[in-house]
């Protein structure tokens, strides 16, 4: 079972609780039909949304609603399936096209804008139906969705509350899950009087003004590199010429360098969650670095930072600080690794990534750039380092009213 924060979607107060499913061939049959019903309602909707921007149109959600229902009416094998997810698949379908229309409005540069939606091909989209309260209910261990389709869940802990809606998914393995909404609960932890700041990194993947609660790299991706260029290579030798189908021995190969890589993404998260959980039971107050490590994708440390899986260990961290009801800021990044944290000053020049000793000119002192860094988130964030490992407490300086503001959560 894995949880996941979805602010985006269902709002802050709610987290996704997701789940494997067992299905019997009757269950994944009808599954798949259904999800083909879906594929068509999509790819009508942006048949309908390319032919309304030719022609100088609009075309909105109540527009796409009577398509449905004109189509429903006609067809019978559009009938044979639930309304449910036909209906969420239109929701879904309009919320990515304002997204895109949005970035489009407001100028973003290409790379950073969500693309128009596009066709769904039959082999190339796994399935995702999404149901509404009213179109699944909970029996037991097994989960009915409307169209008289029941699953039997794996249910390795209990959801905390009812849940609000489930979507039910298949991975690029081909196993089957449900993840149900759920409004988060507020499971307060013992005080502790203790704050921490986070600086992350890439030597490090979370450096902090605690030694004891510093995250190493885990090096998940590089132990398994070995296992995954030998799976490659496999793919490769197998890999038919262009028009022939492809081979079973093809198909295996792509099948463990999935696993693989899905073994991957697993460890890192369990390796970020298990971390975050051990700083918020220890702290009352964490000050964090607001990364945003996109940029590391074009340069030489790419590959290490992704193995880092900085963003995923962020999300985590503000996950358990939400859900235990901790005091979080996310700190502007801009100038932490010039600024000292004893005196206030502030280098002339940034300090280049192979510099890993911070000296202050104007006090002499001298630290670890990282561990500056993170005693600067907690200065920046109002809060007294006293506490924090080896740090005196000091007054924020006076320039630090002119940093971006800090949110706090």
């Amino acid at each position: 079972m894995s949880v996941t924060t979805e602010a985006e979607r269902e709002g802050a107060g709610h987290a996704r609780y997701t789940y494997r499913l067992r299905l019997s061939s009757t269950a994944r049959a009808a599954l798949e039909a259904e999800w083909t019903r879906c594929r068509w309602v999509w790819n009508e909707c942006v048949a309908r949304s390319r032919k309304a921007h030719r022609d100088a149109e609009k075309v909105g959600p109540a527009a796409l609603d009577k398509m449905l229902t004109e189509a429903r009416a006609r067809t019978a094998w559009l009938r044979e399936g639930s309304s449910v997810p036909q209906q969420q698949i239109i929701r879904d379908f309009g919320k990515s096209r304002a997204k895109a229309l949005k970035d489009i409005k407001d100028r973003l540069p290409m790379r950073q804008r969500a693309g128009m939606p596009k066709y769904k091909k039959k082999h190339a989209a796994d399935p995702t139906l999404n149901y509404t309260q009213r179109g699944f209910r909970l029996k037991g261990s097994r989960l009915h969705l409307a169209g008289g389709i029941a699953v039997t869940v794996v249910w390795s802990r209990n959801l905390p509350k009812p849940p609000s809606s489930v979507r039910i998914y298949r991975d690029g393995l081909g196993h089957w899950y449900a993840s149900f909404v759920v409004a988060t609960m507020t499971e307060a932890l013992p005080a502790t009087g203790r704050d921490i700041g986070i600086d992350w990194g890439v030597r490090e993947t979370a450096t902090t003004t605690s030694d004891a609660h510093d995250l190493p790299h885990a090096d998940h991706g590089k132990n398994a590199a070995g296992k995954l260029a030998r799976y490659q290579r496999m793919m490769a030798r197998r890999k038919p010429p262009r028009g022939r189908a492809v081979s079973r021995g093809y198909r295996a190969a792509k099948r463990q360098t999935a696993k693989l890589h899905k073994k991957v993404a697993r460890q890192r998260e369990d390796t970020g969650r298990k971390w975050a959980k051990t700083v918020v039971r220890d702290h009352d107050r964490l000050a964090v670095e607001d990364f945003r490590p996109r940029f590391l994708a074009k340069s030489t440390m790419a590959r290490k930072a992704a193995d880092a899986a900085i963003s995923a260990t962020k999300h985590a961290l503000i996950h358990m600080a939400r859900k235990h009801g901790r005091e979080l800021h996310l700190v502007h990044p801009a100038h932490t690794t010039m600024d000292c944290v004893q005196c206030g000053a502030r280098a002339k020049h940034a300090l280049p990534l192979s510099e890993r000793t911070y000296t202050c000119t104007a006090c002499g002192a001298v630290s670890p750039t990282d561990k500056n860094s993170a005693r600067v988130m907690l200065v920046r964030a109002g809060l007294n380092p006293a506490g924090a490992d080896r740090v005196r407490a000091a007054s924020p300086p006076g320039r630090s009213q002119r940093e971006p503001g800090i949110p706090l959560l």
